[in-house]
């Protein structure tokens, strides 16, 4: 870091103490004037790539076991607790004491890869009122909502008879919202019960019982309880991915981030062990998050949702390392083989023996997988860059047009092996991530290309939970991507979700519990740059003696009806800015009537958003009655503002970009 950036922070660092004390100088508060110059004639412009800003998701903070993934049972197969029996069966419970249910696990289950079933003996002659039996709470609670189905799915065997009741109710129990009863079935083998129940009523904490009065041995497998009205019915919870749409993702990167490794090889994500049937998917811990995961949400899921999303799939795999291994003892050529196997699941014919398998799953069709992420913040491992090598070879000579991402960080000095891009990720403070606007100026344009797969402000004092100040660092980040486009092809900030009962890692994009979600300012800011991807860069420059505290950008985009210029601004300061915008080149003139100007901002810069105020920092759209090709605006304090002329023609012009 040099002087001036060492200054610069200082600087940042002092207007953050006194601002949050309320001791800013009668100085600081004066306005100040700035000139923003766009120049938007056709011979200086060039074409943002259409992948520029997209999604990471990572099993983290519960973001898809009890998030987007909709199965509201937690550990349906009673596998959490490992192979060992008896075993750990939380979060499942018992409904009765001691003297009326006696519950255990054993090695049962008609499924050899969860070989684990859960054995539930009812005791009493005269039952209580109600029944004896389990119940699962979920996920911190299932979120049962009137007039709405859900399917609920799960696998028995008892040596006579059977009575049993399958509820839905509030927490305490008291509350019953939906049941069903099955009697005098006869599950001598396994059977498979499938049946739906619909709420009467609404409980944000439900959960799951299974209930019997009648004496005798029953075994349980694989429960599991679906809400019926999942995404395109592939099983994602429905307002989440609304959420993601909103963002138009060009890219999902999956599966991880450290959940890819795991601290250990045994706890790695196992691509092979997530699809198929789900009854038959072993599940595994992710050491690195501490907690089970089904894998419900596995493979082919990832690349369902990134097909849903019209986002292009980018596979990150395990490059046989992980924290705490003995690496020099793994042999390779298996880790090969299981990458080259997962792309023609993904990839390969109908026909072929992995294509086979996926369109038994529901797909014949192909997924559009172009690229591939060689392991996961690995590089300074001793290991990588031998085993990246055996990848590359294999992934080039049978997929010559994927496209490879290396760990390695190519933006200072060139990469010692061949890469198509590289991965760059960086959390830090607010003041260094505005100062990182102007990251890649200098980044030689030979060579691969920088995929920034993470990134935010984390540093606590600025990000809180998710605050506006972290989110304007953040934007200023993101106008440097736009601005070096050429070299910056890829971008996606991290983590995605988190479950409000799960805070892992803050902050994030998105907040959620059970029944609730908001987006963060971090998200709202993601939302300025969704028209970015396939637009045409402007050339841009900002005078004023208030400049080190300014960040801007310039893109011509379009809609299905009209085109916009559109110029971004982060006012990283405590000071409103009287500004000036002049754009020169314009084909033709500005359509006032349909110009908006839409502001980011908030009373105090560490506002956040939350359940009880989720619109807190929320970006708020208002006319431009002042549209022009010259014209004067005021930037709020600690703000990010988006400026958008329309303009009366263009199309021809963007066409032939």
């Amino acid at each position: 870091m040099g002087s001036k950036d060492a200054f610069f922070c200082t600087f940042c660092s002092l207007l953050l103490f006194c601002f949050s004390s309320k001791c800013l100088s009668s100085e600081l508060d004066l306005p100040q004037t700035a000139l923003v110059e766009v120049d938007a004639s056709w011979e200086v412009s060039r074409k943002i790539p259409d992948t520029l800003f997209g999604l990471f998701f990572e099993e983290i903070n519960h973001a898809g076991a009890g998030g987007i993934w909709a199965e509201l049972v937690s550990n349906r197969g009673f596998e959490s607790g490992g192979p060992h029996t008896p075993s750990n069966i939380d979060p499942w419970s018992i409904i009765g004491d001691e003297s009326s249910i006696y519950i255990t696990t054993d090695r049962s289950s008609c499924f050899s890869k969860n070989t684990v079933a859960l054995r539930m003996e009812i005791l009493c002659e005269n039952c209580p009122a109600g029944g004896v039996g389990i119940y699962n709470p979920g996920f911190w609670g299932m979120n049962i909502e009137e007039g709405k189905t859900y399917n609920l799915v799960m696998y028995i065997r008892s040596l006579e008879s059977v009575e049993l009741t399958a509820s839905l109710t509030c927490s305490d129990g008291m509350q019953n919202l939906a049941s069903v009863s099955i009697q005098e079935i006869d599950p001598s083998n396994w059977t498979k019960i499938e049946m739906q129940l619909l709420a009467q009523g609404t409980c944000r904490t439900s959960r799951l019982e299974l209930t019997s009065m009648k004496r005798g041995v029953i075994w349980f497998d694989q429960v599991s309880l679906m809400p019926s009205d999942t995404y395109k019915g592939h099983g994602f919870r429905k307002e989440l991915i609304y959420m993601l749409l909103e963002l138009r993702p060009q890219f999902l990167r999956f599966p991880g981030g450290c959940f890819v490794e795991g601290d250990w090889l045994r706890n790695a994500f196992r691509w092979r062990e997530t699809i198929g049937p789900w009854e038959q998917r072993p599940g595994h811990f992710g050491d690195v998050w501490n907690y089970w995961t089904d894998d419900g949400l596995g493979y082919y899921e990832f690349l369902q949702l990134a097909e849903d999303l019209g986002a292009a799939p980018i596979w990150v795999f395990n490059v046989g390392i992980s924290h705490h291994d003995e690496v020099d003892t793994i042999i390779i050529e298996p880790f090969v083989k299981d990458v080259l196997d997962s792309l023609e699941f993904a990839r390969g014919s109908a026909e072929s023996t992995w294509g086979s398998v996926r369109a038994a799953m529901g797909h014949p069709e192909r997924f559009p997988l172009k690229y591939v992420a060689i392991g996961n913040e690995d590089c300074g491992k001793e290991f990588y860059r031998g085993n990246y090598l055996k990848f590359y070879d294999a992934i080039r000579k049978a997929y010559p047009d994927i496209q490879m991402i290396s760990n390695c960080d190519g933006s200072s000095r060139p990469l010692d092996h061949p890469a198509d891009l590289y991965d760059f990720h960086v959390y830090t403070s607010a003041a260094n991530l505005f100062i990182m606007k102007n990251k890649f100026d200098r980044t030689s344009r030979i060579g691969p290309k920088v995929f920034v797969s993470e990134y935010a402000v984390n540093e606590q004092r600025d990000a809180g939970k998710g605050s506006l100040l972290a989110s304007l660092a953040e934007a200023a980040f993101l106008t440097g991507f736009e601005k070096n486009s050429d070299v910056v092809q890829m971008a996606s900030y991290a983590p995605l979700f988190v479950n409000d009962n799960d805070s892992t890692w803050n902050p994030d994009a998105i907040v959620f519990n059970s029944w609730q979600q908001y987006g963060t300012p971090s998200y709202w800011v993601q939302t300025y740059f969704r028209e970015s991807s396939g637009s045409v860069i402007h050339p841009i420059t900002i005078s004023s003696r208030y400049s080190d505290s300014l960040a801007a950008s310039a893109i011509t985009w379009q809609d299905s009806e009209d085109i916009f210029l559109r110029v971004k601004i982060v006012n990283f300061g405590p000071n409103a800015v009287n500004l000036t915008i002049s754009s020169r080149g314009l084909q033709d003139g500005v359509n006032t009537a349909k110009s908006t100007v839409t502001v980011l901002t908030s009373g105090n810069f560490l506002d956040e958003n939350s359940f009880s105020e989720p619109n807190k920092v929320v970006p708020v759209e208002s006319e431009l009655p002042n549209a022009a090709e010259v014209m004067e605006a005021v930037l709020p304090p600690f703000s990010f503002t988006s400026f958008d002329l329309a303009l009366d023609q263009y199309s021809k012009l963007v066409a032939e970009m």
